[in-house]
């Protein structure tokens, strides 16, 4: 991952923990009420992939010990990871684009249910995204996979040679010589991996998203509320193809970009489908970015134009992060495939403890709150989820207190350590796991490895009964906290 040039170091601090009667009288543990959108308290633990599916996209019993244990620390709301709603290969990642997967997730809603005593809703994180290939070998890009034309053979003086021959020149080019005769994207392909974007207007599959993705959607909700989800988190956020939709980048000439309400205008349709199918006592919100990080990409003034039309269209809640995105990913390995969380971007998405001087807490509550203030300043009192790099009760009451936030997300904190709800809200917060911001978690993600925290995947190994990881070198679940018996 790329780090800021200043690598200045922080630690966490936490600041001090309340008692379990102050806790009683947070915001932070109070209810929140708004329409069909309602928690038992402001937490939530927003959706993180912890890479626990088949590879054809079933519920595995990792998956829910996984979310099991997260329900145990009674959260107000946990949103299952990023789930595909088409039904075609996608590695070890959740499904939910045809019928067969819903018995999995059911089961998913069961533990959740049961190891929160039903206080936890259960949300579920829809997403779909484009091809991406892996880094080529340089000889088989060149040697088989790169498409010749008659400009390659006039870039290297070759006019009407055979296919063998400009390959093998090809395949003698030094790298700069060959940014003379590829253009971007071949390059790309070559450095990166092909990877389609939503602005590939001569690929038909791209060209019709608008009319296929909004019933694709809809026909996952229809299935999420079948399983006993209590609803529906769209995914608009990151490197995926709605949020790439939204993206300043996306110039499509056919209603569906360049200006702002041609951004928005397929993230709104395939709103509205979802909506009509569930229907109106069903929660339906998104996640997106409050900026995408990127040279020439949104804001935070699109991002607030964008927060206004979804919460004027109805959505129960808006879920907020930043950046995330492909364009500045660093180059993986040949074999790999690019990781979006490996830029500038990247890491304000999942900022490291070595850092610059506005370090890794809190990075993105200055935009989410000038979202919030403009839905607000126009009537509308659509909840606003924010997060990132919050670790303690003081930083997440002052974000209720100050109006910034409706509810508040603890990602990698809850990862740290999911009973970080039970133990403040009883009194024992000094008993926390604080996150440290390492990014262990964020390194096993990129190679799509199981995903732990180094607080906890190697205490207690010898425990009987615990699951372990492929290797068998990590638990896969923190162990279990009991409270200290009181005198």
């Amino acid at each position: 991952m790329w780090r800021p040039p200043q690598k200045i170091k922080w630690k966490p601090n936490p600041g001090d923990w309340p008692s379990a009667e102050e806790a009683s009288r947070s915001l932070l543990f109070s209810p929140l009420n708004a329409g069909p959108f309602r928690l038992d308290t402001r937490t939530w633990v927003p959706a993180m992939v912890p890479w626990r599916a088949t590879d054809d996209g079933f519920v595995t019993q990792d998956n829910i010990d996984w979310y099991a244990r997260f329900a145990a620390g009674r959260p107000g709301a946990i949103v299952l990871e990023a789930t595909g709603i088409r039904d075609i290969p996608s590695g070890p990642l959740l499904r939910i684009g045809h019928e067969r997967f819903v018995p999995g997730l059911k089961k998913i809603v069961e533990a959740v249910r049961e190891a929160s005593g039903g206080e936890t809703k259960l949300f579920i994180q829809i997403i779909d995204f484009l091809s991406i290939r892996r880094r080529p070998e340089p000889a088989k890009y060149l040697g088989q996979y790169l498409r010749l034309t008659d400009r390659h053979r006039a870039a290297l003086g070759m006019a009407g040679a055979a296919e063998a021959d400009v390959r093998a020149r090809l395949l003698q080019l030094a790298p700069e010589a060959l940014e003379q005769v590829l253009d971007a994207r071949e390059l790309e392909g070559l450095r990166m991996g092909d990877r389609e974007r939503v602005t590939d207007m001569h690929l038909p599959h791209i060209r019709e998203l608008p009319q296929v993705l909004p019933d694709l959607f809809a026909g996952a909700a229809r299935r999420a509320r079948e399983a006993g989800f209590d609803g529906i988190e769209l995914h608009y956020a990151h490197a995926y193809t709605m949020a790439s939709f939204l993206s300043a980048v996306n110039d499509r000439d056919d209603g569906y970009g360049r200006t702002l309400e041609g951004r928005v205008r397929l993230p709104l349709e395939v709103y509205r489908r979802v909506r009509e199918t569930v229907g109106d006592d069903y929660v339906v919100g998104c996640r997106f970015l409050s900026d995408e990080c990127i040279p020439g990409g949104s804001d935070v003034e699109d991002a607030t134009h964008f927060g206004v039309a979804f919460a004027r269209a109805g959505m129960d809640f808006l879920s907020l992060s930043r950046g995330g995105k492909f364009d500045d990913a660093k180059q993986p390995a040949v074999g790999w495939s690019a990781y979006p969380y490996t830029g500038p971007s990247g890491y304000e998405c999942m900022p490291h403890h070595v850092s610059d001087e506005k370090g890794p807490f809190g990075r993105n509550v200055e935009a989410s709150a000038h979202i919030r203030a403009a839905i607000r300043a126009q009537g509308l009192g659509t909840p606003v989820v924010v997060t990132g790099g919050v670790h303690g009760y003081r930083q997440a009451e002052e974000l209720l207190a100050s109006d910034r936030a409706d509810v508040v997300g603890f990602a990698r904190q809850s990862l740290a350590d999911p009973d970080w709800f039970t133990k403040v809200r009883s009194g024992y917060g000094k008993a926390v796991n604080v996150c440290i911001y390492a990014n262990y978690c964020e390194a096993l993600d990129e190679k799509h490895e199981e995903v732990t925290c180094q607080l906890w995947d190697r205490v207690a190994l010898d425990e009987a009964g615990i699951r372990k990881t492929k290797d068998g070198k990590r638990r896969l679940t923190p162990a279990a906290w009991n409270a200290p018996t009181l005198p």
